[in-house]
Order: structure tokens, then C-alpha cells, then sequence
């Protein structure tokens, strides 16, 4: 395996010695892809924050960003270096009002707004009659649409920065040939809880503006409710159109345990991004997984002794939250 990094300040491209591990960490939501790197300086060595990051595995380019941080200590004799992907931008915030918009289409006015690099952007075809945001990061608004568009459909959508293109991807199309058993990760870490994002009672309301009524609807998984007690997600919606279906969709979403599954120490796979999908066999006590689970967040360790990952892993039981 041959690890490059590559920096680039204007039309002066650098090869740093790197001192010690590379970290890459992306996770599927709300969080920029971060790199993070010590180089030493060498009196030829010249970077500037918002300079052009690169780095390259067996001449794949698996990060592209900007230099956001440099820190130095005394006596370190070394540079810490924070890049990050392009997604670091959509922490701008904005406002924005927009009627009958897929979250493609938002994601693709954005992007252009904000001079944002494209890449694979599959549509998400659900239609979100009204988007209000005020004041929020442009993370928040594409999550909110992307929150609207599974609680509708139940089909799930990753954002991400693929070597400096946006990518939206149906995490259905992102599975890898890859599998997790004891012989590839050193350990693991389960839990399983009802505490968070486990709801077996869903009711949404709509004020009815011209009755002035307001109007519940709801949908409940009895058998749970005796073996857990009431366990109550609550919404106000904007309009009455398909709000039963929602609220159905959101108990089928919901009405089960939230399981979290954490590897550390897997054999490394440049492949592995958050919103990938990988194969997982292992006995976890309580259940025995032997399914493709969803990655919720990855960091890859870069070092002499190789490559490793840590993953936290959801799907199938494992709720992705």
C-alpha cells in the first residue's frame, strides 16, 4: 500500500513528511469528512489555510479538501494539520423558501448558491410541498428534507464528498463486497436500548386553519406497548395531505429496539465511507448478525504498521438514527 499526501499552495505542489498516523473520520450526517496529519517543516515546505489537500492511496484519491487548521507546539518540531471535504461549507447558514422541491433539487440550488462541486446526485422523488429555514445551516436544511423524504417513503439517502464532488446516493446502491467477521475485526462493542429514537406510539397533529380544529392522527404497535409502556413520537405537520401515511411509515421506521454496533481495529478498506453498506457476521449474544449493516461513521488510521478502521455500524435492527 503506498500513501500519498499532497498539498497544494497556489501553483506550488508539496510532498510533506508526514509525522506519525494519517486520520480520515466521515461520518453520515451533520459532520464534515476530516483529515488530520503532522508534517515537519523542511524550509521549503509552504501552506496556507484554504489551501488544497489531497491524499492518495495507490494513486486513488480518497480525500480532497482544504487546510482549515495548523497548530504548532514548542518543541514539537512538527506542523498538526485539520483538512477538510467540501461539506465543511454547508455549516454556511442561510435562509431559505422553497414550494414542491425533491432534496436533489434543493441539494442542486444550493450547490449552485454556494459554488459547490457536483457529482452523482440521484433523484430522491419524494416532493416536500413547503420548505420554510430560517437561519440554518445548510447541513440542517438538506437533513430536514432528507428526514422528510424517509419518513415518506422509507427510502434512505446519503450526502457526501467523494475526492471533491457532492455525491446524494439511496444507501440501497452503496453496498460493498466487503465482510466484517472475527477474523477481520479485532473487537467490537454492542448495545442495545429502547432510551433513544424507539417510539411503538406515533401522533402528528394538523391545526386546521379553517375549522380552527385540530386534527390527530395516529398509528400504534399495541403488542409493544404492554411489553414497553407508551413510548410516544410527537409532530406538528404543515398539511394534512398523506399525514396518516406518515405516521404509519414513521411506526414502521421506529416500533423496534435501536441496536449500535461499534468495530475497532478492522483490516482497512479505502472503499469504506459513512452510508456504505458492509457485511457483518458475528455473535453478538443476543442476536446474531449476519446481514449488510450501514456505516454511521468510519475513521482510517494511517500508518507504518498499515491500515486500520474503527466503525460504527446501524441498519437492518440497528436503527439509523
Amino acid at each position: 500500500m503506498t500513501v500519498e499526501l499532497i498539498i497544494q499552495n497556489g501553483e506550488s505542489i508539496f510532498y510533506p513528511a508526514v509525522s506519525g498516523e494519517i486520520t480520515l473520520s466521515w461520518e453520515r450526517k451533520g459532520v464534515p469528512g476530516q483529515l488530520d496529519f503532522s508534517v515537519i517543516p523542511d524550509g521549503i515546505l509552504n501552506f496556507q489555510e484554504g489551501n488544497l489537500v489531497k491524499l492518495m492511496v495507490d494513486g486513488v484519491i480518497i480525500f480532497s479538501g482544504y487546510v482549515f487548521t495548523k497548530k504548532r507546539t514548542a518543541n514539537s518540531g512538527k506542523i498538526d494539520v485539520t483538512a477538510y471535504d467540501q461539506t465543511r461549507y454547508l455549516k454556511n447558514k442561510d435562509t431559505f423558501l422553497g414550494e414542491g422541491l425533491t432534496a436533489s433539487e434543493l441539494l442542486q440550488k444550493l450547490a449552485r448558491e454556494f459554488g459547490l462541486q457536483l457529482g452523482t446526485v440521484e433523484d430522491t422523488g419524494y416532493r416536500i410541498e413547503t420548505i420554510v429555514e430560517e437561519n440554518k445551516t445548510l447541513f440542517d436544511m438538506l437533513q430536514g428534507a432528507l428526514d422528510e423524504t424517509v419518513q415518506h417513503t422509507g427510502q434512505l439517502y446519503c450526502l457526501y464528498d467523494e475526492a471533491g464532488s457532492l455525491n446524494l446516493r439511496n444507501i440501497n446502491s452503496m453496498r460493498l463486497n466487503l465482510l466484517i467477521d472475527p477474523t477481520t475485526g479485532e473487537s467490537f462493542e454492542y448495545e442495545s436500548s429502547i432510551d433513544s429514537n424507539t417510539y411503538n406510539r406515533v401522533k402528528l397533529v394538523f391545526e386546521n386553519q379553517e375549522t380552527g380544529q385540530k386534527e390527530w392522527y395516529t398509528a400504534e404497535d399495541n403488542q409493544q406497548i404492554k411489553h414497553w409502556g407508551v413510548l410516544q413520537y410527537y409532530e406538528s405537520v404543515q398539511s394534512a395531505i398523506g399525514v396518516q401515511e406518515k405516521a404509519d411509515a414513521l411506526l414502521k421506521l421506529y416500533d423496534q429496539k435501536s441496536r449500535r454496533l461499534t468495530i475497532k481495529n478492522a483490516f482497512g478498506d479505502v472503499r469504506v465511507r459513512a452510508g456504505c453498506a458492509v457485511m457483518v457476521s458475528l455473535d453478538l449474544g443476543d442476536i446474531v448478525a449476519n446481514q449488510f449493516l450501514m456505516v454511521e461513521r468510519v475513521t482510517h488510521t494511517f500508518s507504518k504498521q498499515g491500515h486500520v478502521m474503527d466503525l460504527t455500524l446501524v441498519g437492518g435492527e440497528f436503527i439509523a438514527s
